[in-house]
């Protein structure tokens, strides 16, 4: 074909996702290397926890396709936080690593809205018509109106075994070699992250006995409502760091790259090496790691918590001082990975670069990292692109929304100085933005985006009608004076309590029952949860659009150049903005107020 309405650089799950959503408008082109590693799991195999269920959950309710991927090929599901409030409450799903990417081809590759390129993407080069060229390795140019970056940790990427690099975007894949070079032309500021994976052990290596066993949820969850039939099939373990782990690590941290300054990346500071665990936080004695299998019948089991950047010769000798490890042997080392991510500041609340319009970028490019972020980035940017193909009006998803829109706003007005992950302190308010009513806040949206057809919005507003109307119905019934939510809002008191006093309630699955309970057990919370986002409604509505910063008195210089540069929508937007004081918006609220007389007058 002689072009695409949309191009996907990357089959990652930032690509996956960006590819699916951008296949629902029109043709798609998906770029990759080597198809056979789409939709690979490089880190750990392993989709949810906590801040990270909640996205997947909104991904699942816009029409987006991890949720079935990681149900499909679950081997372990736990709901994380189970004995604490709803809004924390996170389902956590280990997978089959090799099944997730196998499902993940069958659908993609077998796409009739998708092609599938093999190649590298080298240059980047406006057609002056608003559309792209997309030029390979090898000479190749392919015409896009709209093009999605899901290059992951590819760009420029350098992958560390002790002092000794390669350049490798992970272990045995080449790297991205010159996409960096394109968007630094384009005007793009690049910076140098770092991320890392724990070495995998041959599970007959491994003495399981002497490991702390966890085992599945015996009725397991789904994020689509419909676990897989491995669900509960495996279960997962613990181990601990010794003292003579702490010892070794000590006597040879010269050879760690991040401490001899051989990386210049910034690393995740919620997920650090095993150096760093015993370096920074020396007075605790042990550490915990979890050891999780790579499938059903693996050879694998994942080190999860060992991270590191150590030589091969030390890895071996470290996992040994384990318990349970003493005989380990390792199939794969354990690697750092340095790689160029751009400046997601740079980016509008749709993932489109501001200096190179029609150009998205999604997921570790953008200075994130874990694959739930990767894939709620690709499904916006693949949605937003194929609607800018197409003509149609840019959307966006509100922070107040979803976890989703938190991510999007973060990046865009705040940025990042390390790998960004989403946890659920970062919602202002998660008790409106559960998993378990994502698709009531989400999948409206997803239907005016063109993500989801009439069916799957009508059979939503349908269950949240059935949802209402359960409340509603234990409100109006009284057993010795009481109405059945006087009688739920006590902690011991379940719907099964209830319909043995004899209430009675319409039929409903077990998703549905578990809403009416949320909602009658937490109605006083979530009532004042609701005001709360009443009143700074009002500031957000507030446009600054067209407002000149260098007019407004008393902005700090420092504010005064990111308000420029970032261009926020609204007064909240701007509050957001990493070195915007309260002074700030103090002035910019005089200044609006000051307009708005002075135009009634």
């Amino acid at each position: 074909m002689s072009g695409w309405n949309v191009m996907v650089i990357g089959g990652g799950h930032a690509g996956i996702e960006a590819a699916w959503a951008a296949a629902k408008f029109a043709r798609v082109a998906l770029m990759i290397g080597n198809p056979a590693t789409l939709g690979r799991m490089p880190c750990n195999p392993a989709v949810g926890g906590p801040g990270k269920s909640q996205l997947v959950f909104e991904i699942q309710a816009m029409g987006g396709l991890m949720g079935h991927l990681a149900d499909q090929t679950a081997i372990h599901t736990r709901v994380l936080n189970a004995s604490k409030g709803p809004a924390v409450q996170s389902l956590r799903v280990q997978n089959e690593r090799d099944a997730y990417a196998e499902y993940a081809q069958d659908i993609l590759l077998n796409h009739p809205n998708i092609d599938i390129i093999r190649a590298e993407a080298a240059d980047l080069e406006t057609d002056g018509q608003g559309g792209w060229q997309v030029v390979t390795t090898d000479g190749r140019r392919y015409a896009a109106r709209s093009v999605v970056i899901a290059a992951g940790t590819f760009m420029r990427a350098q992958t560390w075994y002790g002092r000794q690099s390669r350049p490798e975007g992970r272990q045995g894949e080449p790297p991205s070699r010159f996409l960096s070079s394109a968007l630094e032309r384009g005007g793009h500021r690049l910076k140098r992250y770092k991320t890392g994976t724990p070495p995998r052990v041959r599970a007959d290596s491994v003495q399981f006995a002497d490991l702390l066993e966890i085992p599945a949820d015996p009725d397991p969850r789904g994020f689509t409502g419909k676990p897989g039939p491995l669900a509960a099939r495996s279960p997962t373990w613990q181990t601990h760091t010794t003292a003579r782990t702490h010892e070794l690590i000590q006597q040879n941290i010269h050879e760690s790259p991040m401490y001899a300054g051989d990386i210049e990346g910034l690393g995740p500071r919620y997920c650090p090496s095993i150096e760093d665990k015993v370096i920074k936080f020396a007075h605790h004695d042990r550490h915990l790691l979890f050891v999780e299998p790579d499938g059903v019948d693996t050879s694998e089991v994942y080190l999860q918590g060992f991270s590191s950047s150590l030589p091969p010769r030390l890895q071996d000798e470290l996992v040994r001082t384990l318990p349970g490890f003493e005989q380990a042997v390792i199939h794969r080392y354990a690697y750092a990975v340095e790689y160029d991510v751009v400046d997601s500041t740079e980016l509008t609340l749709n993932m489109e670069s501001r200096r190179m319009p029609g150009i998205f970028t999604a997921g570790q490019i953008n200075g994130t990292s874990g694959y739930e972020e990767a894939a709620a980035q690709g499904l916006i940017a693949g949605a937003a692109a194929a609607r800018r193909s197409d003509g149609l009006s840019a959307l966006h998803v509100s922070r107040e929304t979803g976890y989703l829109g938190v991510l999007l706003d973060d990046l865009v007005f705040k940025g990042s100085e390390e790998p960004y992950r989403m946890m659920t302190s970062r919602v202002e308010h998660r008790l409106l933005v559960r998993q378990d009513n994502a698709d009531e806040r989400m999948t409206p949206l997803a239907h005016q985006m063109g993500l989801v057809d009439d069916t799957v919005a009508s059979a939503v507003t349908e269950r949240y009608q059935r949802i209402a109307g359960a409340v509603a119905q234990l409100a109006t019934q009284r057993i010795e004076g009481t109405d059945g939510t006087a009688y739920l809002r006590r902690p011991e008191f379940h719907l099964d309590d209830l319909e043995a006093l004899g209430f009675t309630l319409p039929e409903l699955n077990r998703a549905d029952r578990e809403a009416v309970e949320i909602r009658i057990k937490y109605a006083g919370y979530i009532a004042r949860a609701e005001q709360q986002l009443r009143s700074e409604a009002k500031a957000r509505t507030l446009t600054l659009a067209e407002i000149d910063y260098q007019a407004v008195p008393s902005l700090s210089n420092e504010a005064r150049e990111k308000l420029s540069r970032l261009r926020p929508g609204t007064v909240e937007q701007a509050s957001r903005i990493a070195g915007v004081r309260t002074t700030d918006i103090s002035a910019l609220l005089v200044h609006l107020r000051r307009a708005r007389i002075s135009r009634e007058t």
